[in-house]
C-alpha cells in the first residue's frame, strides 16, 4: 500500500459561504481553472454526468453520512441539512490536506486562507494574483510614473508575505512571442493606455504590461505560477530559458491535455515544475493512465499535487482521493512488477504529495 497521508494543496481557491441549489452546485463541476461552467448543460443533460461529477458522488457522500453514489438531489438535501459550515468542516478535514496555498484573486464570495485553515484544521498561505494586484495599484495611481513605481513597490511588498505569485491572463501566448522584458518606452506607452481604460473599469490584458509585471515578479524571487489554460505550453521554452538562474521557480498550472509537453519542460529546465491539479480534476477514473504518461517524462521531483479547487469543498476531497488512488495504482503496479522497490515508491509518493511543494515554496 502506497501512502500519502498528508498533502500540500499547492494551488486552490476558497470555498463559497452560501447554501447552493442543485443547479448552482452543478455549475461548479466544470473545469476548476475555468470557474463555474461557461454555460448551462445541454437540454436533458447535467454536469453531474462528467468525471468530476461521478467522483463527487463516489467520495463525498460517505463523509456526510450517506452511501457512495447516492443521487445528486439526496446529496444536496443532506448538505443543506448539515449547513455550509458543518459540510465544509467535514469535507475539508477528511481530505488529508495539511496545507493549502490559496489564490485569493478569484471573484465571488469565497473564503480566504484564514477561514480555510480554520475550517480544515490545516495551514493556509496566500498566492497573490498579479493582475488583481495591478488593478488595485492602478486605482490609486494618478499618473503613468506613479503607476509604474507603485506597481514595482506593490509586487516586492507582497513578496514579503505571499507564498507565490500567479498570473492568469493568457501568459502562454504573451510570453511565447516575446520572452524578454519590454523596453521602458513600451512599458510607459502601455501603462498610459491601460490607465486610461482602467478609469472605465478596463481589466489588465495588455501583453506589454503583463510581460513587465511578470518580470517584476521573477525579480522578487518568489515562485511564479503560470496558468496555461488550454494552450500548448511549449511556447514557454524561451521564457523558461531566459529566467533560468534568476532565482524564481516557474510552476505550470492546468497543463492538461498538453500534459506530456508540460512534463518535457520540467525535464528541460531546472526551475520549471508541473502542477497535477487539472489532470486530477478532469480525468477522474482515468487519472491513473494520464498520471502514468506524466511520470514517463517528468523528473519525480518536479511534480506537485494540487486540487485546483474553487467554490466547492467537495473538489478538494475529490482531488485528494483521485490523486491517492491514481498514484497508488501506478506506483503499486511498478512495485508489483519488481521495477521499483516499495521504499522508493513510497519516497516518490511523499515527494509529489507534499515534499516537492514544501521545498519549492520554502514551507516548514
Amino acid at each position: 500500500m502506497i501512502e500519502t497521508p498528508s498533502l500540500v494543496d499547492q494551488y486552490c481557491h476558497g470555498v463559497l459561504r452560501t447554501e447552493l441549489g442543485l443547479g448552482t452546485f452543478e455549475a461548479h463541476l466544470g473545469p476548476a481553472h475555468l470557474g463555474p461552467a461557461a454555460g448551462p448543460p445541454a437540454p436533458g443533460t447535467t454536469f453531474f454526468d462528467t468525471q468530476t461529477g461521478f467522483a463527487v458522488r463516489r467520495w463525498c457522500p460517505p463523509l456526510l453520512g450517506l452511501e457512495p453514489h447516492c443521487p445528486p438531489a439526496r446529496y444536496l438535501a443532506r448538505r443543506r441539512e448539515l449547513g455550509v459550515l458543518e459540510t465544509g468542516r467535514r469535507l475539508l478535514r477528511a481530505s488529508g490536506i495539511a496545507t493549502y496555498l490559496v489564490d485569493t484573486g478569484a471573484p465571488g464570495d469565497l473564503t480566504g486562507p484564514g477561514e480555510i485553515a480554520s475550517t480544515g484544521d490545516a495551514d493556509a498561505l496566500e498566492i497573490v494574483r498579479l493582475e488583481l494586484l495591478a488593478e488595485q495599484v492602478a486605482d490609486t495611481s494618478g499618473t503613468v510614473e506613479a503607476l509604474l513605481a507603485n506597481l514595482a513597490e506593490a509586487v516586492h511588498g507582497a513578496a514579503a508575505t505571499a507564498v507565490a505569485f500567479t498570473s492568469v491572463a493568457g501568459v502562454d501566448r504573451v510570453l511565447a512571442y516575446a520572452p524578454e522584458p519590454p523596453g521602458p518606452g513600451e512599458v510607459r506607452g502601455a501603462a498610459g493606455r491601460w490607465l486610461a481604460r482602467r478609469r472605465a473599469g478596463g481589466r489588465l490584458t495588455d501583453p506589454v504590461l503583463l510581460r513587465h509585471l511578470l518580470w517584476i515578479a521573477v525579480g522578487s524571487g518568489r515562485p511564479l505560477q503560470l496558468h496555461m489554460g488550454a494552450g500548448d505550453p511549449t511556447g514557454l521554452a524561451d521564457f523558461a530559458a531566459a529566467t533560468s538562474g534568476l532565482g524564481a521557480d516557474l510552476v505550470l498550472l492546468h497543463g492538461y491535455p498538453y500534459h506530456r509537453q508540460t512534463a518535457r519542460l520540467t525535464g528541460a529546465f531546472p526551475h520549471v515544475y508541473a502542477d497535477l491539479g487539472s489532470v486530477l480534476a478532469l480525468t477522474g477514473a482515468r487519472a491513473a493512465a494520464v498520471l502514468a504518461e506524466i511520470l514517463e517524462l517528468a523528473p519525480f521531483g518536479k511534480l506537485l499535487f494540487s486540487s485546483g479547487a474553487r467554490a466547492l469543498p467537495e473538489l478538494h476531497v475529490v482531488a485528494a482521493s483521485v490523486f491517492r488512488g491514481a498514484l497508488g495504482r501506478v506506483l503499486g503496479e511498478w512495485v508489483g512488477d519488481g521495477a521499483w522497490s516499495r521504499t522508493d515508491a513510497q519516497r516518490v509518493a511523499t515527494m509529489i504529495g507534499a515534499g516537492n511543494a514544501r521545498r519549492v515554496y520554502g514551507l516548514i
